[in-house]
């Protein structure tokens, strides 16, 4: 499929439209942990352990932009900003609930069964 075709897919298809949202690297596990409440751009880069701060902020800012990810800023000393969902991004947390369900259910008992690599 052209891009040409994927974007025409994404723009008339809604499934792939919200494929084309949430499916980049981290948008999920970002949107998962904004929904127990606000958070700080530390707090996130800690609990996504491996996203760099680089990536962190492209895909807050991705978020921020499609109106699924609210930034609000503090004037104190140091300035502090925190990262909520807002009625839209709350409204994918469904979404994430099933897909942990059916990882419960369909994948978890694979995972176990995959012998680790060993790393040299």
């Amino acid at each position: 499929m052209s891009s040409t075709e994927a974007t025409l897919a994404a723009e008339t298809c809604p499934v792939c439209a919200t494929a084309e949202l949430v499916c980049g690297k981290w948008t999920l596990l970002v949107i998962r942990d904004l929904a127990g409440g606000c958070s700080r751009f530390c707090e996130l880069e800690r609990s996504l352990a491996g996203i760099s701060p680089r990536t962190l902020s492209l895909r807050l800012r991705a978020l921020e932009d499609h109106g699924i990810v609210e930034r609000n800023t503090y004037p104190e000393v140091p300035p502090r900003v925190e990262y909520a969902l807002t009625e839209k991004g709350e409204a994918l947390l469904p979404l994430i609930d099933d897909m942990r369900e059916y990882g419960r259910r369909w994948l978890q008992a694979e995972c176990a069964e995959v012998p680790a690599v060993a790393v040299a």
